[in-house]
């Protein structure tokens, strides 16, 4: 069996191709038409920026009127988190619901916003909520307790309507 070589023939370049002005001009024209454009910019922190209700910021507890999280710490969350951010001690209770979270603690540090742990919850208790601004001065700072994840209701209803019309 033979195998012959087979020549490829180099494309030969035109002129124009060659000294490269074409695409020149076309970056340059990308350019300028992109420099008149309105611009989109913020000056933050004067002007805030009002995220619509498909934004996912930092993850929250939900709180219901009777000041009662909706968290029955089944943990799902917990082991859904691909940054393993979250952490869930369950406790017992004489109250309707069985169980409830004596610890709920979310690392921020951690936490990438994928929202896994608000789609997993059966009971709309983790939302993602719309707060975007976060900043700690040490680690110790970062880790969220029931405290400071816990938000009423009423403030999270446009998001928990948002999460109910694609379930």
């Amino acid at each position: 069996m033979e195998l012959k070589s087979v020549k490829r023939r180099k494309k030969d370049l035109t002129f124009w191709e060659k000294i490269y002005i074409p695409e020149i001009i076309k970056g340059l024209s990308l350019t300028f038409r992109t420099m008149l454009r309105p611009k989109f910019t913020f000056e933050y922190p004067e002007e805030k920026f009002i995220p619509p209700a498909s934004y996912r910021g930092r993850p929250v507890l939900v709180q219901d009127e009777g000041e009662q999280e909706r968290c029955v710490a089944c943990g799902l969350c917990s082991r859904v988190c691909p940054a393993l951010a979250i952490e869930v001690q369950a406790a017992e209770t004489d109250r309707e619901k069985e169980r409830y979270p004596e610890k709920f603690e979310i690392n921020m540090l951690r936490c990438i916003f994928c929202g896994f742990c608000e789609e997993v919850c059966p009971e709309e208790a983790i939302v993602m909520s719309k707060d975007y601004e976060l900043a700690f001065s040490n680690r110790q700072e970062a880790i969220y307790g029931k405290d400071k994840l816990l938000v009423p209701v009423k403030q999270l209803q446009d998001r928990i309507d948002f999460l109910r019309q694609y379930k």
